[in-house]
């Protein structure tokens, strides 16, 4: 039996990077009510979520022979060992340990050469004498979480805000603020391109996926150029320690350029909108 798990609150576990954290209760309802997400990307699977598994696998008379997470961390590995998956079926903590360094932001900054690792209010002081508005990032945060903008100078807020990000997570990751048209996704799996995905954001935060294919994608935003710098720079850098399910976010400014977002370790909303587009076709 193949169960897939469905674990929305990864990000924020990975942020944390214990195995011992209890996600937000509006993390815990979402994963509970919309586990079927993952019946989309694998439809022979049990899908639920790490709170609901018991009962299923109860009701089960096949034995568990592959376990598939949202996206692989130390909360997810732990509680489901605490519910009696055996570990030979999860990932090592090596490769767990391996998903959130890469993760970390300044991973891809090789694909940012406009983006910047603050490591004190010194250098984002310089960088605001240099250009007004910047982007403000916590090198390990999603769901429009760990993100300040911040225009001309610093507040007292954002100071505290730096001090305590460099403090946990190292550094803070400075992204020049641009007038953004349109944000596109590569999504892989295993190393293999698996197609592209159209999505809108508001204030750093996913809203929705656009129900555009590859073709119409393809033919209205210049990204051959970027996407082939990245599928370069992963086959270097990632694929020979990552094999699972990965997104490269793009944004497509207002003049036409192409930026490299940020990266996503796991499965994504691009990847169950391209499924489900391909289900319509």
């Amino acid at each position: 039996m193949h169960l897939c798990i469905f674990n929305p609150e990864h990000d924020l576990c990975l942020a944390k990077g214990r195995a011992h954290y209890v996600p937000p209760r509006s993390a815990i309802e979402f994963a509970r009510r919309d586990a079927n997400i993952m019946s989309v990307l694998y439809p022979d699977a049990l899908c639920t979520s790490v709170y609901d598994m018991a009962e299923i696998l109860s009701s089960s008379q096949q034995p568990l022979t592959t376990v598939t997470a949202w996206g692989w961390n130390n909360v997810i590995k732990h509680e489901l060992m605490k519910r009696g998956v055996a570990s030979y079926l999860l990932p090592s903590d090596e490769y767990i340990s391996t998903i959130r360094e890469l993760q970390h932001r300044s991973t891809i900054l090789p694909l940012q050469p406009d983006c910047h690792a603050i490591y004190d209010e010194v250098q984002i002081e310089t960088l605001l004498t240099e250009r007004d508005h910047w982007v403000m990032k916590a090198p390990w945060s999603g769901a429009g979480r760990g993100l300040r903008w911040v225009h001309g100078s610093l507040t007292s807020i954002d100071r505290n805000w730096l001090r305590k990000t460099i403090a946990t997570q190292h550094c803070v990751i400075a992204e020049p603020r641009r007038d953004v048209m349109a944000n596109v996704a590569l999504e892989y799996n295993g190393g293999i391109f698996g197609g592209y995905s159209y999505f809108k954001t508001g204030g750093g935060v996913y809203k929705e996926n656009v129900a555009w294919d590859d073709k119409k994608i393809e033919n209205t935003f210049p990204l051959c150029e970027a996407r082939q710098m990245v599928e370069s720079w992963l086959e270097k850098n990632i694929w020979p320690r990552y094999h699972g399910p990965l997104g490269v976010d793009l944004m497509v400014s207002t003049q036409g350029e192409v930026f490299v977002a940020e990266m996503n370790l796991r499965h994504t909303m691009g990847m169950v909108a391209h499924e489900r587009l391909k289900v319509k076709c």
